[in-house]
């Protein structure tokens, strides 16, 4: 007699795990690369010395991948933890039952002293860069508490142990080393080596401080004393405030998420490139327990236009030229076009591998390294480029004349594609399609061409680039709405994507639009889960994946957006408020939203997330001030 095999259970997001919930970790950023701090106090996610280095603390992926803990003994749930007002300096306080302690961690930053030999520039180098190192400090501030330090970095993806050595009398400084890489630790504490690991425990009373520095500097510069640790942290503390105080944060109730999302879009930014990684980490799972996971830590071209986006809105015009400055050094595909993405040193081999002995995040496998969509056909990367060109001619005032053979070659490379099917906006591993998003992109990118022709003073290309963006509208029109009238997924399915949204975002049709009010109302409802968004349904998607993901954010911040154009702006105000609500404890957002569990999903901190934060929330208060006058 057989047996039916029963379907394998879902895993919960908040199913009992070693591994802390994703939204409680802490960012840490000195923008050239980032750490998350767990709420312990363990550092489990670190790559020197940039972005996309190979881990040397990986307990992210893997509980045995190395991590860095700093904190009271015997106690690992702190009783607050909190940023640095207008910094991304961490500050958590501890209570024992001796005393109260509090913690700071940052990635220091300071004036620049001579060359970056560790991380070198493309662009031209600011007053003010990375130390290249990790300052932790610990103050008592009542009582007395026992502090431990346990330090056990294991280099490449927790693959390589290291080989620590004391060398002081004192043992208050240790190198690990392994292969090429040398990290030397520092600290005011007594140090003692056992195995992997350099341990310390120090009984610090009511008004003494002590401290920790780990540094992949250039001859592993460190803080020699306790003074000199806290000058780097106050140095730290400027750097951050003095770049916010360039921002033009609005007097308004969301003033404090657009001053964080504008924290984390610069920690985010590779300051040597000016380029901006699409989140700090690789393979945090879109499915609990399951096989979506994607390593973020590259260039997205399609990020392009928001960014350039909340940046100027923002009034950050030196990052946002330092962005296009990157993308007019990237190196094109023969056809001319650029890729979908990149590394954020340019280069354009992603080869995607697996590492397999990575037990990954909560048992979500494989553990990739690499993005095999970066030679995917994605015909929306033309209309994220030229539509970025746009905003910053029109912010600037000009038109770079290294930008202009961009223009040409990204026009053209829409105007002979955008008939063809593709892949998609959301990288679908699954067959081709006439994807409806990829075609409005289509069209922006001959439509933001034809502008740009026009600023040159080019009126043949003008009128040539215009005549193929009516082209792209009109068949978008006539084979992208469902009999109802509603933008579809693509040309062979009457399914909802939430992608089509940016039909309003972009300007595609106007908000008084009856077919555009009917497409947003259609996603605002049926793709809805809890009063949050899909980006589609799975089970109507042929997207090459197993499992069920959660609401995407910025799906959802996108609807907020197309709400306040169509003028449901009090359904959008609600959803906005809904969607605050739903940030981590610190302001941060990861990819995705499990409204079952209320935890985030996928890779952490996600800037698209925070860039569609900025551009809802500009949305609504563009509205609001602009109801002040009528």
């Amino acid at each position: 007699m057989s047996e039916e095999r029963a379907e394998p259970q879902a895993q919960s997001a908040a199913a009992p795990s070693p591994f802390p919930p994703i939204a409680d970790y802490a960012f840490l950023s000195n923008c050239h690369t980032g750490a998350l701090v767990a709420p312990d106090g363990s550092i489990d996610w670190l790559c020197v010395p940039r972005f996309d280095s190979p881990s040397v603390f990986g307990a992210l992926l893997d509980r045995q991948a190395g991590g860095f803990r700093l904190g009271p003994f015997g106690v690992t749930v702190p009783n607050t933890r909190t940023y640095e007002p207008g910094t991304n300096t961490l500050v958590t306080t501890w209570n024992t039952g001796g005393g109260w302690v509090v913690v700071r961690d940052a990635l220091t930053m300071g004036p620049r002293i001579g060359p970056d030999r560790v991380t070198p520039s493309t662009r031209p180098p600011s007053d003010n860069g990375a130390d290249h190192m990790l300052v932790r400090t610990v103050q008592c501030i009542d009582g007395q508490v026992e502090i431990e330090l346990e330090c056990e970095p294991v280099f490449d993806y927790g693959r390589t142990s290291v080989q620590w050595t004391l060398l002081d009398g004192d043992n208050r400084v240790a190198d690990a080393a392994a292969g090429d890489l040398k990290l030397r630790l520092h600290s005011s504490m007594h140090l003692g080596i056992e195995g992997g690991s350099v341990r310390g425990r120090h009984l610090l009373t009511v008004g003494e401080e002590l401290y920790c520095s780990l540094s992949w500097a250039e001859e592993l510069d460190s803080p020699q004393t306790l003074d000199e640790a806290n000058a780097r942290m106050a140095a730290t503390t400027r750097f951050w405030r003095t770049w916010l105080g360039h921002a033009r944060i609005p007097d308004h109730r969301w003033r404090y998420p657009i001053m964080r999302s504008a924290l984390v879009i610069k920690g985010l930014t590779y300051m040597p490139t000016g380029a901006t990684v699409a989140a700090l980490t690789t393979s945090l799972p879109e499915t609990p327990g399951g096989e979506r996971n994607w390593d973020y830590r590259y260039c997205w071209m399609r990020d392009s236009t928001f960014t350039l986006e909340a940046l100027h809105w923002l009034n950050l015009d030196w990052e946002a030229n330092e962005f296009m400055e990157f993308v007019a050094d990237l190196e094109p595909n023969q056809d001319g076009g650029l890729q979908i993405m990149y590394g954020i040193d340019g280069r354009r081999d992603l080869t995607e591998s697996t590492r397999d002995d990575l037990s990954g995040y909560a048992g979500a496998r494989p553990v990739r390294i690499g993005n095999g969509a970066y030679d995917q056909r994605q015909n929306d990367v033309f209309g994220a480029v030229l539509g970025s060109i746009l905003l910053h001619t029109r912010r600037s005032q000009r038109l770079p004349r290294r930008l202009w053979p961009v223009v040409e070659s990204q026009a053209e490379c829409a105007a002979r594609v955008w008939r063809d099917p593709d892949q998609g906006i959301w990288e679908a591993r699954g067959a081709p399609q006439h994807y409806v998003s990829s075609k409005l992109m289509g069209w922006v990118a001959l439509d933001r061409a034809a502008r740009l022709a026009e600023i040159r003073g080019a009126p043949d290309l003008t009128k040539k680039w215009q005549a193929i963006a009516d082209e792209i509208r009109a068949d978008i029109l006539e084979h992208g709405l469902t009999k109802d009238g509603v933008l579809r997924q693509h040309y062979g399915t009457d399914s909802l994507d939430a992608s089509t949204l940016l039909a309003a975002i972009l300007g595609f049709l106007p908000g008084s639009d009856p077919r555009l009010r009917k497409s947003v109302l259609a996603v605002a409802d049926g793709l809805d889960e809890h009063g949050f968004v899909l980006r589609y349904r799975t089970e109507e998607t042929d997207d090459g994946l197993s499992g069920k993901e959660g609401t995407f954010l910025i799906c959802s911040f996108w609807l907020v957006s197309a709400l306040t154009i169509v003028g449901e702006t009090q359904r959008a105000r609600d959803l906005m408020e809904r969607l605050l609500r739903a940030s981590s404890s610190l302001g941060l957002y990861a990819e995705e939203f499990d409204v079952a569990t209320g935890r985030h999903l996928g890779n952490f901190p996600q800037a698209f997330s925070h860039l569609a934060l900025i551009e809802a929330a500009s949305r609504i208060i563009y509205t609001e001030r602009l109801g002040e006058f009528t």
